[in-house]
């Protein structure tokens, strides 16, 4: 176990050095650079002055090296746009960006085995055939479009939560206890709950699949034969059985999530790692961009390993 761990390790390693090259090399290879966007304001001689201050007029290979060196110390460099350290806006968003997720991939997980588990305890009746009617509906909405139709029906149609942001921008601060609490679960409910419908479906597929290879197995007509009851069947010890495949599955939903956060956030204006990115590419925030792409592979690297631990506490024949 300790072997595999180690294994585990140094290929995370490697994975996020080679994110680490990808995400640099490419967002410096798009034309311009953080200095050209105001071009307005910033006279050329002031903008060749930043370049050569900022080390943006060396080598490439330099400046890789250079970034490398900065980032194993924790340093990610300077953002243009936000006129900040990265690590300090780094440091805001990433906890806002892992409410969300984690909220989102706790209610999906939730709802998709129970409503999975339904489904094959059900096949073939009308439970199975019309949530998996509505499911694959929710599945196949791109995750732009999902949420914009989930803002115009509960914002603007319908209007009973907020529109954007993470907090009302007026009235927060003079919150204190309970309503601060009330005005912060509103406005995390949309954009979680966008995040949730996109990818319930999913899960609740892979388990109803799951369910279904299990529930014909000896030991099941055995339980049946011993004359328990189908609930105890179905839930005690089919479940338990059909849970280590869903595992593998929160390993896979990792990058999903991330990546539909990106736009969930854009959508509803919540200020997390997603919203930040986007506008950092925009903007031509070289350190920002990078900065992002690494921290989200580091993200999707340890529920990777939080993934196979779990696995290895399901199922202890990988121990051996």
């Amino acid at each position: 176990m300790r072997r595999l761990f180690v294994a585990r390790l140094i290929q995370s390693l490697i994975v996020v050095l080679i994110v680490t090259t990808i995400s640099f090399f490419v967002i410096r290879s798009a034309p311009g650079d953080p200095f050209s966007y105001d071009s307005a304001n910033i006279t050329p001689a002031i903008r060749e002055h930043w370049r050569a201050q900022f080390g943006y007029d060396r080598p490439l290979p330099e400046q890789f090296a250079r970034y490398v060196i900065s980032a194993a110390h924790g340093q990610f460099g300077y953002s243009f746009q936000m006129h900040e350290p990265v690590s300090t806006a780094l440091a805001q968003a990433i906890p806002r960006t892992l409410l969300l997720t984690g909220v989102a991939l706790g209610l999906s997980f939730f709802l998709g085995l129970m409503i999975g588990v339904a489904q094959a305890a059900r096949r073939g009746g009308w439970f199975d055939r019309i949530s998996s009617s509505i499911l694959i509906f929710f599945y196949s909405l791109p995750d732009f479009w999902g949420a914009l139709m989930v803002l115009l029906v509960f914002a603007y149609w319908w209007p009973i939560l907020p529109a954007g942001n993470i907090v009302d921008p007026v009235l927060h601060d003079y919150m204190s206890g309970w309503p601060a609490f009330v005005d912060r679960l509103r406005h995390l409910v949309l954009p979680a709950a966008s995040l949730t419908l996109l990818t319930m479906a999913g899960i609740s597929r892979y388990q109803r699949t799951a369910m279904l290879e299990i529930l014909p197995s000896d030991f099941i007509r055995t339980a049946r034969a011993k004359g328990l009851p189908e609930r105890q069947i179905i839930w005690r010890h089919a479940l338990r059985t059909a849970l280590t495949p869903m595992v593998t599955m929160l390993g896979l939903l990792l990058p999903v999530l991330l990546g539909g956060a990106l736009f969930v956030e854009k959508v509803f204006s919540w200020p997390g790692m997603g919203m930040l990115a986007a506008n950092a590419i925009g903007a031509r925030d070289y350190d920002l961009v990078t900065a992002t792409v690494v921290v989200g592979s580091v993200m999707v690297i340890v529920g990777n390993v939080l993934a196979d631990l779990l696995h290895v506490a399901i199922d202890p024949r990988i121990r051996e």
